[in-house]
Protein backbone atom coordinates (compact mmCIF):
# COMPACT_ATOMS: atom_id res chain seq x y z
CA UNK A 1 0.00 0.00 0.00
CA UNK A 2 1.70 3.25 -0.92
CA UNK A 3 1.38 6.03 1.49
CA UNK A 4 -1.11 8.72 0.84
CA UNK A 5 0.26 11.85 -1.43
CA UNK A 6 -0.80 15.28 -1.87
CA UNK A 7 -3.71 15.50 -4.11
CA UNK A 8 -4.21 11.82 -4.42
CA UNK A 9 -7.19 10.43 -4.21
CA UNK A 10 -7.32 8.61 -1.20
CA UNK A 11 -9.41 5.11 -0.93
CA UNK A 12 -11.24 5.07 2.85
CA UNK A 13 -13.09 2.08 3.88
CA UNK A 14 -16.02 3.06 6.37
CA UNK A 15 -17.22 0.47 8.94
CA UNK A 16 -20.99 2.39 10.50
CA UNK A 17 -24.22 2.82 10.89
CA UNK A 18 -27.43 3.51 8.36
CA UNK A 19 -30.18 5.63 10.45
CA UNK A 20 -32.90 7.15 8.84
CA UNK A 21 -33.82 10.47 10.60
CA UNK A 22 -37.14 11.34 10.69
CA UNK A 23 -37.21 14.96 11.93
CA UNK A 24 -39.45 17.21 13.53
CA UNK A 25 -39.32 20.94 14.18
CA UNK A 26 -41.12 23.01 17.04
CA UNK A 27 -40.60 26.10 18.47
CA UNK A 28 -40.35 25.05 21.78
CA UNK A 29 -39.92 21.54 23.08
CA UNK A 30 -42.23 19.72 25.38
CA UNK A 31 -42.23 20.33 29.24
CA UNK A 32 -43.00 16.62 30.81
CA UNK A 33 -46.01 15.09 29.45
CA UNK A 34 -46.67 17.82 27.28
CA UNK A 35 -47.64 17.66 23.79
CA UNK A 36 -47.02 20.92 21.58
CA UNK A 37 -47.39 21.65 17.82
CA UNK A 38 -44.58 21.13 15.71
CA UNK A 39 -43.66 23.50 12.67
CA UNK A 40 -42.58 20.69 10.11
CA UNK A 41 -41.60 17.23 9.31
CA UNK A 42 -38.77 15.57 6.93
CA UNK A 43 -37.47 12.47 6.90
CA UNK A 44 -34.03 12.78 5.43
CA UNK A 45 -30.94 9.39 5.35
CA UNK A 46 -28.53 9.17 7.64
CA UNK A 47 -26.39 8.22 10.63
CA UNK A 48 -22.78 8.28 11.36
CA UNK A 49 -21.51 5.94 9.02
CA UNK A 50 -23.70 6.82 6.37
CA UNK A 51 -22.86 10.60 6.79
CA UNK A 52 -19.07 10.12 6.79
CA UNK A 53 -18.90 8.12 3.85
CA UNK A 54 -21.39 10.17 1.96
CA UNK A 55 -18.82 13.59 2.94
CA UNK A 56 -15.60 11.77 1.84
CA UNK A 57 -17.46 10.54 -1.46
CA UNK A 58 -18.52 14.19 -1.80
CA UNK A 59 -15.15 15.55 -1.67
CA UNK A 60 -13.47 12.68 -3.86
CA UNK A 61 -12.48 10.11 -2.30
CA UNK A 62 -13.22 6.66 -3.23
CA UNK A 63 -15.33 5.19 -0.94
CA UNK A 64 -16.57 1.34 0.48
CA UNK A 65 -19.06 0.99 3.27
CA UNK A 66 -19.49 -1.57 5.60
CA UNK A 67 -23.02 -2.29 7.36
CA UNK A 68 -26.49 -3.46 7.85
CA UNK A 69 -30.10 -2.15 7.19
CA UNK A 70 -33.27 -4.18 7.03
CA UNK A 71 -35.31 -5.54 4.46
CA UNK A 72 -37.44 -2.30 4.20
CA UNK A 73 -38.41 0.51 2.50
CA UNK A 74 -35.80 2.89 5.06
CA UNK A 75 -32.69 0.33 3.94
CA UNK A 76 -33.59 0.60 0.32
CA UNK A 77 -33.59 4.55 0.75
CA UNK A 78 -30.55 5.14 2.47
CA UNK A 79 -28.45 2.75 -0.14
CA UNK A 80 -29.43 4.47 -3.00
CA UNK A 81 -28.73 7.90 -1.30
CA UNK A 82 -25.39 6.16 -0.79
CA UNK A 83 -25.01 4.39 -4.78
CA UNK A 84 -25.99 8.05 -5.78
CA UNK A 85 -23.10 9.62 -3.65
CA UNK A 86 -20.82 7.18 -5.15
CA UNK A 87 -20.37 5.25 -2.08
CA UNK A 88 -19.80 1.27 -3.05
CA UNK A 89 -22.39 -0.75 -0.83
CA UNK A 90 -22.14 -3.83 -2.73
CA UNK A 91 -20.60 -5.32 1.21
CA UNK A 92 -23.80 -4.22 2.79
CA UNK A 93 -25.90 -6.70 5.25
CA UNK A 94 -29.38 -6.92 4.62
CA UNK A 95 -31.48 -8.80 7.44
CA UNK A 96 -34.62 -9.99 8.08
CA UNK A 97 -34.58 -9.94 11.85
CA UNK A 98 -34.65 -5.94 12.43
CA UNK A 99 -35.84 -2.67 10.57
CA UNK A 100 -33.07 -0.18 9.52
CA UNK A 101 -32.29 2.18 11.95
CA UNK A 102 -34.31 5.19 12.69
CA UNK A 103 -33.60 8.44 14.34
CA UNK A 104 -36.18 10.41 16.08
CA UNK A 105 -35.20 14.06 15.65
CA UNK A 106 -36.03 17.07 17.24
CA UNK A 107 -35.08 20.99 16.21
CA UNK A 108 -36.24 23.66 18.49
CA UNK A 109 -35.84 26.57 16.60
CA UNK A 110 -34.76 29.34 18.78
CA UNK A 111 -35.87 33.18 18.64
CA UNK A 112 -32.31 34.33 17.77
CA UNK A 113 -32.26 32.05 14.47
CA UNK A 114 -30.56 29.68 15.54
CA UNK A 115 -31.21 25.90 16.04
CA UNK A 116 -30.81 23.17 18.78
CA UNK A 117 -31.39 19.49 18.30
CA UNK A 118 -32.08 16.11 20.60
CA UNK A 119 -31.75 13.09 18.92
CA UNK A 120 -32.75 9.87 19.69
CA UNK A 121 -31.34 6.63 17.95
CA UNK A 122 -33.37 3.12 17.30
CA UNK A 123 -30.43 1.01 16.15
CA UNK A 124 -32.54 -1.34 15.08
CA UNK A 125 -30.28 -3.64 12.36
CA UNK A 126 -27.15 -1.76 12.88
CA UNK A 127 -26.87 -3.99 15.69
CA UNK A 128 -26.80 -7.22 13.67
CA UNK A 129 -23.87 -6.42 11.90
CA UNK A 130 -21.48 -9.39 13.51
CA UNK A 131 -17.49 -10.21 13.74
CA UNK A 132 -18.64 -12.85 11.04
CA UNK A 133 -19.68 -10.06 8.55
CA UNK A 134 -16.42 -8.43 8.27
CA UNK A 135 -13.88 -11.04 8.68
CA UNK A 136 -13.25 -10.73 4.93
CA UNK A 137 -11.86 -7.49 5.26
CA UNK A 138 -8.88 -9.43 7.05
CA UNK A 139 -7.74 -9.61 3.49
CA UNK A 140 -8.47 -6.72 1.83
CA UNK A 141 -8.05 -3.69 4.28
CA UNK A 142 -4.41 -3.26 3.41
CA UNK A 143 -5.69 -1.39 0.32
CA UNK A 144 -7.12 1.41 1.91
CA UNK A 145 -5.72 4.35 3.23
CA UNK A 146 -8.17 5.05 5.89
CA UNK A 147 -10.74 3.29 7.65
CA UNK A 148 -13.53 5.15 9.35
CA UNK A 149 -15.83 4.29 12.32
CA UNK A 150 -17.43 5.11 14.95
CA UNK A 151 -19.91 3.71 17.60
CA UNK A 152 -23.37 2.85 16.27
CA UNK A 153 -22.54 -0.64 15.78
CA UNK A 154 -21.34 -3.26 18.23
CA UNK A 155 -18.04 -2.38 19.81
CA UNK A 156 -16.31 -6.04 18.82
CA UNK A 157 -17.12 -5.15 15.42
CA UNK A 158 -15.19 -1.59 15.70
CA UNK A 159 -12.39 -3.99 17.79
CA UNK A 160 -12.01 -6.61 14.64
CA UNK A 161 -11.88 -4.04 11.93
CA UNK A 162 -9.15 -1.84 14.09
CA UNK A 163 -7.23 -4.68 14.71
CA UNK A 164 -7.16 -5.74 11.05
CA UNK A 165 -6.26 -2.25 10.09
CA UNK A 166 -3.48 -1.68 12.52
CA UNK A 167 -1.96 -5.10 11.73
CA UNK A 168 -2.27 -3.68 8.02
CA UNK A 169 -0.51 -0.56 8.37
CA UNK A 170 -3.81 1.46 7.78
CA UNK A 171 -4.67 4.79 9.88
CA UNK A 172 -7.82 4.14 12.25
CA UNK A 173 -10.17 7.57 12.43
CA UNK A 174 -12.73 6.50 15.54
CA UNK A 175 -15.02 8.86 16.01
CA UNK A 176 -16.33 7.61 19.86
CA UNK A 177 -20.31 8.71 19.10
CA UNK A 178 -22.11 7.79 21.23
CA UNK A 179 -19.74 8.37 23.88
CA UNK A 180 -19.02 4.66 25.36
CA UNK A 181 -16.04 3.17 27.43
CA UNK A 182 -13.48 2.69 24.96
CA UNK A 183 -11.04 -0.73 25.89
CA UNK A 184 -7.41 -0.94 25.87
CA UNK A 185 -7.41 -3.07 23.03
CA UNK A 186 -9.72 -0.70 20.29
CA UNK A 187 -7.77 2.25 21.38
CA UNK A 188 -4.30 0.93 20.89
CA UNK A 189 -5.40 0.49 17.37
CA UNK A 190 -6.68 3.66 16.79
CA UNK A 191 -4.73 6.11 15.03
CA UNK A 192 -7.08 9.27 15.46
CA UNK A 193 -9.86 9.52 17.89
CA UNK A 194 -12.55 12.01 16.89
CA UNK A 195 -15.03 12.83 19.85
CA UNK A 196 -16.68 16.01 20.26
CA UNK A 197 -16.60 18.36 23.01
CA UNK A 198 -19.23 16.51 25.08
CA UNK A 199 -17.80 12.86 24.22
CA UNK A 200 -14.34 14.39 25.29
CA UNK A 201 -15.38 15.15 28.78
CA UNK A 202 -17.19 12.21 29.33
CA UNK A 203 -14.40 9.46 28.01
CA UNK A 204 -11.20 11.82 29.62
CA UNK A 205 -13.35 12.84 33.27
CA UNK A 206 -11.65 16.36 32.93
CA UNK A 207 -14.87 18.96 32.62
CA UNK A 208 -14.97 20.88 29.74
CA UNK A 209 -17.82 23.49 30.82
CA UNK A 210 -18.48 26.64 28.82
CA UNK A 211 -18.89 30.24 30.95
CA UNK A 212 -19.64 33.16 29.52
CA UNK A 213 -15.89 33.74 28.26
CA UNK A 214 -15.97 30.11 26.12
CA UNK A 215 -14.42 27.27 26.44
CA UNK A 216 -10.83 27.28 28.22
CA UNK A 217 -8.49 25.50 25.29
CA UNK A 218 -5.89 24.34 28.13
CA UNK A 219 -8.79 22.34 29.53
CA UNK A 220 -9.37 20.86 25.81
CA UNK A 221 -5.88 20.27 25.80
CA UNK A 222 -5.59 18.34 29.12
CA UNK A 223 -8.32 16.33 28.11
CA UNK A 224 -6.92 15.32 25.02
CA UNK A 225 -4.01 14.20 26.54
CA UNK A 226 -5.82 11.84 28.84
CA UNK A 227 -7.38 9.79 26.16
CA UNK A 228 -4.14 10.39 24.15
CA UNK A 229 -2.27 8.92 26.93
CA UNK A 230 -5.10 5.51 26.88
CA UNK A 231 -3.69 4.91 23.30
CA UNK A 232 -5.10 7.14 20.46
CA UNK A 233 -1.78 8.45 19.07
CA UNK A 234 -3.61 11.58 17.72
CA UNK A 235 -6.79 13.44 19.27
CA UNK A 236 -9.07 15.81 17.40
CA UNK A 237 -11.70 17.36 19.77
CA UNK A 238 -14.47 18.98 17.71
CA UNK A 239 -15.78 22.19 19.65
CA UNK A 240 -18.78 23.43 17.61
CA UNK A 241 -18.82 27.43 17.10
CA UNK A 242 -15.32 27.57 18.93
CA UNK A 243 -13.57 25.04 16.08
CA UNK A 244 -11.72 22.14 16.61
CA UNK A 245 -8.73 21.45 18.90
CA UNK A 246 -5.70 18.46 18.10
CA UNK A 247 -3.23 17.23 20.28
CA UNK A 248 -0.41 14.72 18.78
CA UNK A 249 3.00 15.40 19.35
CA UNK A 250 2.08 19.58 19.50
CA UNK A 251 -1.90 21.34 20.16
CA UNK A 252 -3.38 23.48 17.89
CA UNK A 253 -6.28 25.24 17.68
CA UNK A 254 -8.53 26.39 14.37
CA UNK A 255 -10.72 28.43 14.90
CA UNK A 256 -15.01 28.55 13.28
CA UNK A 257 -15.20 29.83 10.32
CA UNK A 258 -16.64 33.50 10.28
CA UNK A 259 -20.12 34.81 9.26
CA UNK A 260 -21.82 31.70 9.07
CA UNK A 261 -25.82 31.17 10.19
CA UNK A 262 -26.21 28.16 11.79
CA UNK A 263 -29.33 26.90 10.93
CA UNK A 264 -29.35 22.81 11.62
CA UNK A 265 -26.22 21.38 13.12
CA UNK A 266 -27.03 17.73 12.29
CA UNK A 267 -24.50 15.80 10.99
CA UNK A 268 -22.28 18.62 11.55
CA UNK A 269 -19.46 16.37 13.33
CA UNK A 270 -19.95 13.81 10.79
CA UNK A 271 -19.08 15.97 7.37
CA UNK A 272 -16.24 17.55 9.76
CA UNK A 273 -14.87 13.82 10.32
CA UNK A 274 -15.47 12.86 6.48
CA UNK A 275 -13.33 15.88 5.49
CA UNK A 276 -10.61 15.44 7.97
CA UNK A 277 -10.16 11.91 6.72
CA UNK A 278 -9.89 12.21 3.09
CA UNK A 279 -7.86 14.90 3.67
CA UNK A 280 -5.28 13.28 5.76
CA UNK A 281 -5.80 9.68 4.26
CA UNK A 282 -5.29 12.37 1.17
CA UNK A 283 -1.40 13.38 2.85
CA UNK A 284 -2.58 16.82 3.89
CA UNK A 285 -0.61 18.39 7.26
CA UNK A 286 -3.02 18.43 10.45
CA UNK A 287 -3.60 21.67 9.99
CA UNK A 288 -4.72 22.06 7.07
CA UNK A 289 -6.78 18.92 7.16
CA UNK A 290 -8.74 21.18 9.87
CA UNK A 291 -8.84 23.98 8.46
CA UNK A 292 -10.85 22.37 5.09
CA UNK A 293 -12.79 20.30 7.27
CA UNK A 294 -14.05 23.08 9.58
CA UNK A 295 -14.73 25.02 5.97
CA UNK A 296 -16.85 21.61 5.39
CA UNK A 297 -18.63 21.52 8.33
CA UNK A 298 -19.51 25.42 8.51
CA UNK A 299 -21.39 24.52 4.73
CA UNK A 300 -23.17 21.81 6.62
CA UNK A 301 -24.79 23.77 9.85
CA UNK A 302 -26.01 26.53 7.59
CA UNK A 303 -28.60 23.93 5.18
CA UNK A 304 -30.97 21.75 6.45
CA UNK A 305 -31.11 17.26 7.08
CA UNK A 306 -28.09 15.41 7.57
CA UNK A 307 -27.20 14.47 3.75
CA UNK A 308 -28.80 16.92 2.01
CA UNK A 309 -26.56 19.63 3.76
CA UNK A 310 -22.90 17.61 2.96
CA UNK A 311 -21.15 19.67 0.49
CA UNK A 312 -19.41 18.56 -2.22
CA UNK A 313 -15.18 19.66 -2.63
CA UNK A 314 -16.51 22.58 -4.95
CA UNK A 315 -18.79 24.02 -2.58
CA UNK A 316 -16.17 23.67 -0.21
CA UNK A 317 -13.24 25.25 -2.45
CA UNK A 318 -15.34 28.13 -2.68
CA UNK A 319 -15.89 28.65 1.06
CA UNK A 320 -11.86 28.26 1.55
CA UNK A 321 -11.18 30.87 -1.15
CA UNK A 322 -13.79 33.12 0.27
CA UNK A 323 -14.09 32.78 3.98
CA UNK A 324 -11.48 33.16 6.46
CA UNK A 325 -11.50 31.56 9.79
CA UNK A 326 -12.58 33.95 12.89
Amino acid sequence: REEGAMGKKPNILVVGSFVMDLIVSTQRLPENGETVLGTGFRTAPGGKGLNQAVQAARLGAQVEMMGCVGRDAYGDTMLACAREAGVDVSHVKHTDQAPSAIGNVQLFQRSDGSTQNRIVVVPGANLLLTQADVAFLREKIGGFDMVMLQLEIPLPVNIAVARYARAAGVPVMLNPAPAAPLPADLLSAVTYLSPNENEAELLSGVPLHRTEHGIDLKRVEHAAAVLRDKGAAHVIVTLGDVGSAYLGKEFLHCPSVSGIQAIDPTAAGDSYIGALSVALAGGEPVDEAMRRATHTAAITVSRMGALPSLPTLAEVEVSLARRSVS
